[in-house]
């Protein structure tokens, strides 16, 4: 219900019995003359406060100088506190990128775990001191916010990775499920089957013995089903998971069917504007639509680095790409020769 007052002091009047539209005009007039009112005080204060500042007088200056050095800030102290005290602290996790909250070391017993379920072996390429636990929300298959998101990354890329998920919770691209590969017993045929976005993982690349990019935690694959693996030989396609055969069709708007959500070439563009430039749907064979990664250079070079220098190192590949990036026009995915000018990309195993 709208309030009604009177506006006895004022040079335009309004009572309770007039119209709506006379109570909005006579707000409009009066604030604009409040308005005015209070910028020429403020400009006359601004001028004695600028003569005081250069006078003579030492007690003038003093004091104008504590005014312009100390009491214009009061008030952008105050909205910040303010603001601050009222933002609740999921918020601020969400919000700070290198907050505990959502970025954390490897505990021993979650380092242990991953050791107990043959995630981590005892000459792996990195150890649990280089490896960090990212927490984060998402947009489940079930439109609802999920709080239990879980992925284990190098140090060096972390705040990207909590920036990556952050987006894509922001832009309602869903995932089904995310959580360590502990829970799989290291098994990521089984990891892929129940549709499980997921990081590092101590292990090979398929079907060879190079280690894979996972090993490193600078590989994450994403919503496996709406992304499947496929090997190609004798004109034979295996798809891994086998759930993943509806999803051979790549083709999102078709004529007659649902958008299917969830599929990676969305968000191609986003992994690469994060350091994650290496898509496996780019490769011939094998083709792995649900894999994002770093190159294998970057990879070695980071985890022989210290912890500080290799973020420094991942967070420069990050710029590069952005910088080139600004100089083309916006498509769905990355720009190739930026992908190329900002870091090395010649390997394609994931």
């Amino acid at each position: 219900m709208l309030e009604t007052y009177e506006f006895a002091t004022h040079r335009l009047l309004y009572s309770p019995k007039d119209s709506y539209i006379w109570a909005f005009v006579v707000g409009i007039v009066n604030t604009l003359r409040v308005a005015v009112i209070g910028i020429l005080l403020a400009t006359v204060l601004g001028a004695m406060i600028g003569i005081s500042r250069v006078s003579r007088n030492w007690l003038l200056s003093r004091l104008a100088a504590v005014h312009v050095e100390v009491l214009r800030d009061i008030v952008r102290v105050l909205v910040g506190f303010i603001a601050l005290s009222a933002t609740p602290d999921s918020a601020l996790a969400e919000t700070r990128p290198d907050s505990a909250e959502a970025i954390a070391p490897i505990s021993e017993a979650f380092c242990g775990d991953m050791r107990a379920h043959n995630v981590l072996a005892a000459n792996s390429k990195v150890g649990c001191d280089r490896l960090r636990l990212v927490k984060f929300n998402y947009l489940g298959g079930d439109d609802k916010i999920h709080d239990d998101g879980e992925m284990v990354v190098m140090d060096a890329a972390a705040v990207h990775v909590l920036r990556i998920f952050d987006s894509l919770r922001q832009m309602g691209f869903p995932i089904f499920k995310a959580r360590p590969i502990n829970e799989f017993d290291g098994d990521d045929n089984a990891s892929m089957r129940a549709n499980n976005s997921s990081a590092f993982n101590d292990r090979n690349v398929a079907g060879g013995s190079t280690p894979s990019l996972h090993a490193y935690g600078l590989a994450i694959d994403v919503n496996p089903v709406q992304n499947p693996f496929l090997v190609l030989s004798n004109a034979v396609v295996k798809i891994e998971p086998p759930a993943g055969a509806e999803y051979l069709n790549r083709m999102n708007e078709r004529p007659g069917n649902p958008l299917r959500r969830g599929m990676a070439e969305a968000v191609v563009r986003l992994f690469a504007d994060e350091g994650f430039l290496i898509w496996g749907g780019y490769w011939d064979n094998p083709i792995d639509y649900q894999h994002f990664q770093v190159s294998r250079k970057l990879a070695e070079r980071l985890a022989d680095l210290p912890p500080s220098e290799a973020a420094r190192e991942f967070d420069q590949v990050v710029d590069r790409f952005r910088a080139c990036e600004r100089k083309y026009s916006q498509h769905a995915l990355p720009n190739l020769e930026c992908v190329a000018q900002a870091g090395p990309v010649a390997d394609q195993l994931d």
